[in-house]
């Protein structure tokens, strides 16, 4: 956590500011911050732990965020479970996914896989700016 940061959540707990008044100067402090170049800036080198997504936006003037932070165990850990499954489960759990439009073969899923489609993602940045959105998806 950076000073700033720590400066801000120090005002909220001595009462001296509100909780959205914090929430705004943080967003504040994000917005100031350089845009990330690789992910080699977030953190050091070494095993991702976490695929975030943010979404900043702006609907009918007033400014909305979403802020996803997902530990990569849990996908490591949900390949894992996948492949004691049986068969025929994972047949009906591949027909449920392709109807919500999700067409994933979940039988293709094998852990030694993972591991390199994680090191994938540890180097994927992707910065998409629209006039009324910004979105972000990163690994830290």
């Amino acid at each position: 956590m950076n000073e700033q940061r720590r400066d801000v959540l120090d005002l909220l707990a001595e009462g001296k500011i509100t909780a959205t008044e914090a929430d705004q100067l943080i967003t504040a402090l994000e917005r100031d911050q350089p845009p990330v170049a690789s992910s080699s800036d977030t953190r050091p080198r070494g095993r991702a732990k976490y695929l975030r997504v943010m979404v900043d936006t702006l609907d009918d003037g007033e400014s909305g965020q979403i802020n996803v932070r997902v530990p990569l165990q849990l996908l490591r850990a949900g390949v894992r479970l996948a492949a004691v499954l049986p068969p025929q489960v994972l047949e009906r759990a591949n027909a449920g996914l392709s109807k919500s439009g999700l067409p994933i073969d979940l039988t293709q899923l094998k852990p030694d896989e993972l591991e390199a489609l994680v090191e994938h993602l540890d180097e994927l940045v992707v910065d998409v700016d629209q006039p009324d959105a910004k979105v972000r998806v990163f690994c830290e």
